[in-house]
């Protein structure tokens, strides 16, 4: 994968634009499923992908497609974000998608909600697959909304713990954390100081430090973001008051904000050779699946470990579990060939073998159930973990809602206050973040 397409103000900032479409595809969503697969057509499909190898993985999908249904061309457009999605949505025509994909799980609820995307449910019942058995617990969780299924895993993203082995040694630690505790002591541990600096830190936990934002720190608390009633969760489940604790306690320990702040400016680019994990500036790292390679390829001085992340104390009973995100595939009510979509969408998302190769050649974890279970996959011994996350029944995602992932922002705003010392009391931020998202929501409706 390319990690840049990761990028959480990114995906965040995606969710907003999506917004747009309540009033232009509301009711859509059951035209256009007239035509017949079976005859000689042409549909496009969008994709995100940019780099190289990623685009030939499309490209080979794809070209297996066409080959077992020959009748159906496919035009495939890459390096397409939300925003290219949404213009297209709304403008119609010839010239729109039939199958989108979107790294932008956070918008789930929104293409569901405001009909943008078809209701895939007839489809799948059409072919006689059912979601709950294809497709792991997580993914198939975030890929519906309020009882709608209008989008479709396509490979997905598990977080874990990297590591330095050969910090980990030096520092006399024989095995990974599996519990915060530990991590707490192992991080102190791993931290070296220069000066008013730091020689090595054993984690960046400041959440601008890359991949550690509160919604991938907190999934290991097994947080419940809404209530029955739709309702914010965030001042009523001590999940996240725990989640807020935890991380501020780790940024007073290692040295507090600024000091951290100073040292994360440091950092190289996440994406790059200079990535502070690649070159030892940090011990611990929480990053997705695709953090190996790119770590690999710029060949470190040191062995890398790779576990689940820890998990609360009281819980160890569930290390194992990880935040779990990805690509999300459906079709748009705009199109007047959803039937012959639907063959595409349903051979990248279920078919085995294309599944298996489609993540053999961009890296990313499988999104059925089978898949993960090929003896077809490719991998490095260490990158099972992340199989083994996605498999895992108590990992989770962040839920769908009418407003996008802007519910997400919130949350995350109250993270940056709270390290910083801007909120001191966190029970009032938590009841105050709680009333944002719900006025929010209220106002999306």
């Amino acid at each position: 994968m390319s990690g840049k397409r990761r990028k959480a103000a990114a995906a965040l900032a995606a969710s907003a634009s999506i917004a747009l479409l309540a009033t232009a595809c509301t009711g859509q969503s059951s035209s256009g499923a007239t035509d017949d697969a079976s005859k000689k057509t042409t549909i496009t499909f969008w994709h995100g992908w940019s780099a190289e190898s990623e685009v030939k993985g499309v490209q080979a999908n794809v070209d297996a497609f066409m080959k077992a249904h020959p009748n159906i061309k496919v035009k495939v457009v890459g390096n397409i974000n939300d925003d290219k999605i949404n213009q297209a949505l709304r403008a119609g025509g010839s010239s729109a998608p039939d199958v989108v994909s979107s790294f932008t799980t956070n918008n789930v609820g929104k293409f569901c909600s405001s009909g943008a995307f078809v209701d895939l449910a007839p489809f799948f019942e059409k072919s006689g697959i059912d979601p709950e058995k294809t497709f792991p617990k997580p993914m198939n969780e975030y890929t519906q909304f309020d009882g709608k299924r209008c989008t479709v895993p396509l490979l997905g993203d598990a977080y874990g713990l990297y590591y330095n082995k050969d910090a980990f040694k030096a520092a006399g630690i024989d095995a990974p954390p599996k519990t915060w505790s530990e991590f707490e002591a192992d991080a102190k541990k791993l931290t070296k100081t220069k000066g008013d600096s730091y020689e090595q830190l054993g984690f960046m936990p400041n959440y601008h430090g890359y991949e550690t934002t509160t919604e991938h720190l907190f999934g290991q608390w097994s947080p419940t973001y809404f209530d029955a009633d739709g309702k914010s969760n965030v001042a009523k489940d001590p999940a996240f008051e725990k989640g807020f604790t935890f991380q501020k306690k780790l940024v007073d320990g290692l040295g507090g904000y600024q000091k951290l702040e100073k040292y994360r400016a440091t950092f190289g680019d996440e994406w790059g050779a200079t990535h502070p994990f690649h070159t030892g500036q940090v011990a611990m790292q929480l990053d997705g699946e695709w953090r190996l390679g790119m770590a690999e390829d710029s060949k470190p001085k040191f062995e890398i470990g790779v576990a689940p992340l820890p998990v609360p104390d009281d819980e160890v009973d569930q290390y194992g579990k990880g935040y779990i995100t990805g690509t999300i595939a459906g079709i748009a009510s705009t199109s007047k060939k959803q039937n012959a979509a639907w063959e595409l969408v349903k051979f990248m998302t279920t078919d085995t073998d294309a599944v298996v190769n489609f993540s053999n050649a961009i890296h990313n974890v499988p999104s059925t159930i089978e898949a993960l279970k090929s003896p077809k996959l490719k991998y490095d011994p260490r990158w099972k973990t992340f199989l083994d996350i996605a498999q895992n029944p108590n990992s989770t995602s962040t839920p769908a809602s009418p407003n996008g992932g802007q519910y997400l922002v919130s949350i995350q705003n109250l993270g940056y206050d709270y390290e910083k010392g801007k909120v001191t009391d966190l029970k009032a931020g938590l009841e105050k973040t709680a009333k944002e998202i719900d006025t929010d929501i209220a106002q999306q409706k």
